[in-house]
């Protein structure tokens, strides 16, 4: 029914855990005709003339990646802290969408004062079947509404069954977070394995592989697994649509991920992110629910909230062979994207994390207005009791506060500050906030403001945005002041078409930048930022 691919060797490769992936999609007459199909539905199901907020203005893709453009423009200094590599994740389709995201990091060397950008796609098995056929091919979430969304997940099904498109390798985007553990940087979506990017001498960025830990990993990965830094463990799970709807995994400092262990929960709900203590890991049974019987017979995003089922947080001990001892606590109900950090006092459990109430993803979905209403993510407190088996919970800001970052020094551990992006819509940043944890936030306040539990705000100006900041200290490790370092982000300025990178001092938020770096070319509005230490550069070669 078709000529295999002939671009890569089939055979799996392994470099350690890391597996190089070798798809061989499939072009000829079965996918020509379900290329047909396809774009005959859109066209008579999709309203072409409605604007794609999300691939318009800086949403809009870059498609050309940047090799290594060494010697940029910094106003001001840079640290020597920052030696290192500062790297951001995010959608970034290289082709057009079927009905209507790839993955690409955006990264900047720093090196004794000097800085060097470079953009790269990460080479996913997913972007290497896309490349190979000259388009979009696989479906995408967003994709997932009404009728709409039952054909275009029958289409995926037909080109996985007559070998059109090759799915040994996962099809993820790897194009929400990155983190570090045992010598390598990995680019993580929550539908895959972790993929392995490994930083070069002069910044380059070069994708080595996916992450199947010696083939122990059968299930996704989340995109927030938690690194300790006291034990250099890595705690992770994944979600799943079928039972189990939740696994736990423990990886040693080794690299050697451990058995699973299964968490029941009723349902399969979107489970974005996670918290550990030094005792406990801590997941979230939130009613944002996968429901695809809804999705077609309401013409609905196929996760819908329910309003009417509580929220419900699993406290497991870390080190745990089994679910037999999990503590289940209630909250009223909410969602969860984020959380800050969490830690243990006396017999509580403290999680520090941005709820939302009410969240409709049909809003954030395709067609979208530049504001976003009704849709307030607020910082809180919450407590759960192992004793008594209280929860409570406590406001610690207005709308609408994100991506919440503290001092990593601190994971699992009882800290002071934490740093939120300022969100005027659902994706655009207007500023950074830095909360006090050790201050009550002033009661009556409807907007953000300095005071009270609010210490500082870095605002960015008129058609000015930014994306999620990174906390640097000064020092590493718990010995020196918390908040003794600096924040780094990119910012597009929509006024000028420029982006660049901005740093702040961490401790005063002063209004000036201890330094601004002029980027060559736009950096689109992204996800998940990561700072990779000079150190850890080292230990990445060592071992690679």
């Amino acid at each position: 029914m078709g000529t295999e691919a002939e671009h890569q060797d089939s055979s799996v490769q392994h470099d350690g855990v890391v597996v190089v992936p070798a798809p061989r999609p499939r072009k000829g007459l079965a996918s020509w005709a379900l290329d047909l199909l396809e774009s005959l539905v859109v066209r008579l199901g999709h309203d072409k003339t409605k604007p794609l907020h999300w691939l318009s203005g800086n949403f809009a893709p870059v498609v050309e990646e940047t090799p290594p453009a060494p010697n940029l423009t910094v106003r001001g200094h840079l640290p020597e802290c920052l030696n290192g590599e500062f790297v951001r994740v995010g959608p970034n389709p290289k082709f057009v969408p079927v009905a209507g995201y790839h993955w690409m990091i955006h990264a900047m060397r720093i090196k004794d004062g000097k800085a060097t950008y470079v953009s790269r796609y990460v080479k996913t098995a997913r972007l290497k079947q896309e490349e190979y056929f000259g388009g979009a091919k696989f479906m995408k979430i967003g994709d997932l509404k009404g009728f709409f969304g039952l054909f275009m997940v029958q289409m995926q099904q037909l080109r996985k069954k007559f070998k059109v498109l090759d799915f040994t390798y996962g099809f993820g985007t790897a194009n929400t977070a990155l983190i570090y553990h045992h010598g390598k940087l990995m680019a993580l979506s929550e539908a895959d394995k972790p993929y392995v990017v490994k930083v070069l001498e002069d910044g380059d960025l070069q994708t080595l592989g996916l992450l199947d830990y010696d083939k122990r990993l059968k299930h996704s990965f989340t995109a927030h697994p938690k690194v300790d830094p006291f034990t250099d463990e890595m705690f992770t799970f994944g979600y799943s649509h079928e039972p189990p709807y939740c696994t736990y995994r423990v990886i040693t400092k080794e690299g050697a991920m451990l058995d699973p262990v299964p968490i029941t929960i009723p349902e399969s709900v979107m489970m974005h992110d996670f918290a550990i203590t030094e005792n406990y890991s801590i997941f979230m049974d939130l009613p944002l629910l996968f429901r695809p019987k809804e999705m077609v017979k309401n013409g609905e995003f196929i996760y819908k909230f329910d309003p009417t089922k509580k929220a419900r947080f699993g406290i497991l001990p870390r080190y745990a062979k089994d679910e037999k001892v999990i503590r289940w606590f209630e909250l009223p109900n909410c969602f969860i994207f984020h959380n800050a950090n969490a830690w243990e006092e006396g017999d509580e459990v403290v999680l520090i994390t941005c709820r939302l109430e009410n969240p409709d993803l049909d809003k954030v979905n395709g067609h979208q207005s530049d504001k976003l209403e009704n849709f307030g993510n607020e910082l809180y407190e919450m407590r759960f009791n192992m004793k008594t088996g209280a929860a409570s919970q406590k406001q610690l800001s207005v709308s609408a506060v994100d991506f919440p970052r503290v001092n990593e020094s601190y994971t699992g551990r009882k800290q002071r500050f934490v740093y939120c992006t300022i969100l005027d819509s659902i994706a655009k940043v207007t500023g950074i906030i830095k909360f006090d944890l050790h201050a009550e936030p002033e009661s009556g306040k409807k907007e953000l403001e300095v005071g009270g539990n609010i210490q500082g705000i870095y605002d960015l100006g008129p058609g000015r945005f930014g994306s999620e900041a990174i906390f640097v200290p000064k020092q590493p490790g718990v010995s020196g002041e918390e908040d003794d370092g600096y924040l780094i982000f990119f910012v597009h300025d929509e006024n000028t078409g420029k982006s660049e990178v901005n740093v702040i001092d961490a401790k005063t938020m002063s209004a000036d930048p201890v330094a601004v770096v002029e980027l060559p070319n736009r950096v689109p509005y992204g996800f998940h930022a990561f700072f990779v230490t000079e150190d850890q550069l080292a230990q990445q070669a060592e071992g690679q």
